[in-house]
């Protein structure tokens, strides 16, 4: 079984996690800057399997697209220019980052280490992996 790839896609940084081959657990796996996101993926895919790229999708509170959606929609273009055979679901991301923090407060980490936003990206792509993952 390949592994299914998650982003919460950002202007500046987007957090990536990945599930593991059997696709039973989400984990982080890093952040990286946005501009450089597309050939992190390819180099990621050229070394382990990938099937899907889940993609959060952010909305607002009555489930009409967010601002940050206008950002997103020419990115998937460009991510399905440069790697059209991996298909990609989009996941309602609304609450992520502050489960994000909530998380990182319920495990104890410093206030220092709270404000590190690439964390908090991280592991809001794992919570929007996990989402994919309880709905299949």
């Amino acid at each position: 079984m390949a592994r299914v790839l998650a982003l919460d896609f950002g202007k500046v940084r987007t957090g990536i996690a990945v599930t593991d081959e059997f696709q039973i657990i989400a984990s982080g796996l890093t952040t990286v800057n946005t501009k450089e996101l597309i050939p992190f993926l390819k180099d990621y895919i050229a070394k382990e399997q990938v099937e899907l790229f889940v993609v959060g999708e952010p909305k607002q509170m009555d489930a009409t697209a967010s601002e940050s959606e206008v950002l997103i929609i020419p990115f998937l273009k460009q991510l399905n220019n440069a790697i059209p055979n991996i298909p990609v679901v989009r996941v309602d991301e609304r609450f992520t980052s502050k489960m994000a923090f909530q998380t990182m407060i319920d495990s104890g980490l410093s206030k220092k280490q709270r404000k590190n936003k690439a964390l908090v990206d991280e592991i809001s792509a794992t919570l929007i992996l996990q989402s994919y993952l309880s709905s299949k």
